[in-house]
C-alpha cells in the first residue's frame, strides 16, 4: 500500500529515475480515455473540473520532460502516453481538447513545462509528434502570449513557452519577451531575494523566480550571455540563505503558501545543479544532500493514498491548509525536482559525495524579513518573522506572521477566529475584545526592525489597539515582549508550539499548567511556556483536529491574561526541542535575566 518511493533509497541517478517513475506509474490507470485528463480525486478549487485534470495531466512532465532530455529509457512507455494525451488536449476536433484559455487562466500555468520540453527535449517532445499535432500544440500554447497574466511569478510561464518557440524555430513576440523580462527585473529586490505578489518572500522566490532563471541561464547562455549570467550570479547568492532553512536531517522550513508542493522545496538545488556546476555558492554535494536529503525525508511521511497518489497536504493529507487554487493534481508540482535528470551519469553532480552544507548558527535575512537560527545539533532551526504580509491567500496570518516557525513543530492553521480550540494560536499572541473572537498577528507595519539578536514589529489586530512585539532568540528557547496600547479592556492568550498529542503505542504526554506556566512533556519532544509578567493562568490548549501541518492532533502550551484599558506589559519565554527535552528544566540565564526585569 501506499507507493514504492517510499522504500527508494536515492542514493544514485538510477535510484532517482525510478523515483520519478514510481510516482507517475500510479497515475497511468487513472488517465482518460484519450490521455488528456487525469481525475484525481473530487475536491474542488478555483477553477473547473475540467481545468483541474488538464492540470493534473501536465504537471508530471516536470520530471518526464528531464527524464527524456536526460536519455531514460524506461520512461518511454510512460511518454507514450502523455504524448497521445498531448495530441489529444491540444486538438480542437477532439472531446478532450483543453479549450480556448481566458486572462488569468490556470492553464497558462500549466503551459511552462510544455515550453520546457520543447527547448529541454525539442526533437522527442516536438519535432517527435506529427506534424499537426505540432501545429495545434503551437497554436494552443501560443494563447498564452495574447492574455493578460497577474504581474508575478507567472510572468516566467510565458518566456519559458517563448524560449520553446524560439529554440524550435516557431514565431514568437520579441516585445512581449522583452516586457516580459523586464517585469521580472521589477521583482528582484537584491541579494538573491525577489518579491512575490505585493510583499511576499516565501518559497516562490526558490522554486519558482531562481528555478525559472536558472533554466532560462541553461537553455539561454549562448543567446542571452548577459542576462543568463546575471540570473546565475543571483542563484549563487541565494543558495546559502537558502540552505539555512534545512536542518541537519534536511527538513525544511514550513513557511508561506502553497505547501502542498512538498519536495518542490528542494527544486532550486536542481535547477542550480543544471545552470551553473562547481562556480555555485556551494559544491555539488551540499546540492545533492539539499536535494535528495529533503525528497528522501518527504517519501516517509503520509503524504500518499492507499494506491499511491500524492494528496493535498503537507505532513498527512489535509485539506485545511490548502489553497484555492489546490486542486486534487496540484501536488505534482512538487515533481519540479526531478530537473536533476536532465545531468548525465557522468556528470559531476552524480559523482559527487552527499555532505551538509555548513550553515551558520545564526543568518539575518533582510529581504524576508527574518532571522534563522538553528539549536547547537542542527536538529532544530527557527525563523523568526516581522511580519511578512500578504494577501489573497487561505490563512495568509498563520502562514506568514508568526513570531516563529519551526522545522520540527511546523505551525497551525485556524478552523475559526472564535475560541482558542478553533484558532490553534501556536507561536502568536491573540487578543479578544468578548474572550471569544480573538486576532493574531496580521499586517504589520513597515518600521520593523531585524538584528540578529532580536526581531521587533508593531500591529494592530483592531482599531484602538496597537502592539510592539520584541522576540530574542536563545537556542531553542525564545523571549517575547509584549508592549500594548488599547482604549479598552481586552483578553490575550499566547501560544507556544503546538506539539503531537499523540506518540508510538503506549507512549502519552503529561500535562501540566499553573499561573506561571503551561507545557507538554512527552517522550517525542517538549513544549513550553514560560509567564515572566503580566499573565495570570497557564492553560494546555487542545486545538481541533488537522490545525497543524505537522501532526493531526496537538497540544499548545498557552498563557492567558485579561488587560485593561491603558498600556499594558507582557512577558513570556517559550521552548520546543525534540533532542533536547532536558532544556526545560533550564532555561538559560538571559531568560531569568529578563525574569528578574519583569
Amino acid at each position: 500500500m501506499g507507493n514504492a518511493v517510499q522504500h527508494n533509497p536515492l542514493r544514485t541517478r538510477a535510484d532517482v529515475e525510478r523515483a520519478a517513475l514510481e510516482l507517475i506509474e500510479p497515475l497511468v490507470p487513472l488517465l482518460s480515455e484519450g490521455k488528456a485528463r487525469l481525475h484525481l480525486g473530487d475536491t474542488g478549487a478555483v477553477y473547473p473540473d475540467a481545468i483541474a485534470e488538464m492540470e493534473a495531466f501536465a504537471r508530471p512532465l516536470w520530471a518526464i520532460v528531464p527524464m527524456l532530455a536526460g536519455g531514460c529509457e524506461a520512461v518511454k512507455p510512460i511518454w507514450a502516453l502523455w504524448r497521445e494525451g498531448i495530441i489529444h488536449g491540444t486538438d480542437p476536433n477532439h472531446p478532450e481538447y483543453w479549450g480556448l484559455v481566458e486572462d488569468y487562466d490556470q492553464r497558462l500555468v500549466e503551459m511552462a513545462v510544455f515550453g520546457m520540453g520543447m527547448f529541454l527535449a525539442p526533437d522527442t517532445f516536438f519535432f517527435g509528434l506529427p506534424q499537426e499535432a505540432q501545429n495545434n500544440l503551437y497554436r494552443w500554447l501560443d494563447q498564452i502570449n495574447h492574455h493578460d497574466m497577474p504581474k508575478n511569478n507567472w510572468t516566467f510561464f510565458r518566456v519559458l513557452v517563448n524560449v520553446g518557440f524560439q529554440k524550435c524555430g516557431l514565431p514568437w513576440p520579441k516585445e512581449r519577451m522583452a516586457l516580459d523580462l523586464q517585469m521580472i527585473e521589477e521583482h528582484y529586490e537584491g541579494d538573491g531575494w525577489y518579491f512575490d505578489y505585493y510583499n511576499q518572500r516565501e518559497y516562490y522566490t526558490m522554486w519558482a523566480f531562481h528555478y525559472y532563471g536558472l533554466v532560462y541561464a541553461y537553455a539561454m547562455k549562448g543567446i542571452d550571455p548577459d542576462r543568463a549570467a546575471e540570473y546565475l550570479r543571483r542563484g549563487k547568492l541565494m543558495s546559502t540563505d537558502f540552505a539555512c532553512w534545512f536542518d541537519s536531517t534536511a527538513e525544511a522550513l514550513p513557511y508561506g503558501r502553497s505547501l502542498t508542493y512538498r519536495f518542490a522545496q528542494g527544486a532550486f538545488y536542481a535547477a542550480l545543479a543544471l545552470a551553473v556546476g562547481e562556480t555555485a555558492g556551494m559544491d555539488y554535494g551540499a546540492m545533492k544532500w539539499l536535494l535528495l536529503g529533503n525528497m528522501r525525508r518527504w517519501f516517509q511521511k503520509k503524504i500518499f493514498t492507499r494506491d499511491g497518489v500524492l494528496t493535498i497536504g503537507y505532513n498527512y493529507p489535509n485539506l485545511l491548509m490548502a489553497e484555492g487554487y489546490n486542486a486534487p493534481g496540484s501536488p505534482y508540482w512538487a515533481m519540479k525536482a526531478f530537473l536533476c535528470l536532465v545531468l548525465p551519469e557522468s556528470h559531476p553532480f552524480w559523482q559527487a559525495e552527499e555532505h551538509q552544507p555548513t550553515t551558520p548558527a545564526v543568518s539575518l535575512q533582510p529581504h524576508a524579513r527574518m532571522l534563522v537560527t538553528r539549536s547547537d545539533d542542527g536538529r532544530h532551526v527557527l525563523a523568526y518573522e516581522a511580519g511578512n504580509k500578504a494577501h489573497e491567500h487561505s490563512h495568509d496570518e498563520a502562514k506568514y506572521e508568526k513570531f516563529v516557525y519551526s522545522t520540527i513543530f511546523g505551525f497551525s492553521v485556524p478552523k475559526a477566529q472564535k475560541l482558542l480550540k478553533d484558532g490553534a494560536f501556536d507561536s502568536m499572541l491573540a487578543l479578544s475584545e468578548d474572550g471569544v473572537t480573538f486576532h493574531p498577528r496580521y499586517g504589520c507595519d513597515e518600521d520593523f526592525v531585524l538584528t540578529e539578536d532580536h526581531v521587533c514589529s508593531t500591529w494592530r489586530p483592531f482599531a484602538g489597539v496597537t502592539v510592539k512585539t520584541e522576540v530574542i532568540p536563545m537556542g531553542e528557547w525564545h523571549v517575547r515582549v509584549h508592549r500594548i496600547h488599547s482604549d479598552r479592556p481586552l483578553h490575550a492568550a499566547e501560544g507556544g508550539f503546538a506539539i503531537a498529542r499523540d506518540g508510538a503505542p503506549g507512549q502519552s504526554a503529561a500535562q501540566q499548567a499553573d499561573t506561571r506556566q503551561a507545557a507538554v512533556l512527552a517522550p517525542w519532544g517538549v513544549s513550553g511556556i514560560l509567564a515572566l509578567s503580566g499573565y495570570e493562568e497557564g492553560v494546555v490548549v487542545i486545538p481541533e483536529p488537522n490545525t497543524n501541518l505537522m501532526a493531526s492532533r496537538t497540544l499548545i502550551p498557552t498563557l492567558t491574561a485579561q488587560l485593561p484599558p491603558g498600556d499594558s506589559v507582557l512577558c513570556c519565554a517559550v521552548f520546543g526541542s525534540v533532542t533536547a527535552p532536558d532544556g526545560w528544566n533550564n532555561p538559560p540565564a538571559e531568560v531569568k535575566r529578563y525574569a528578574d526585569m519583569a
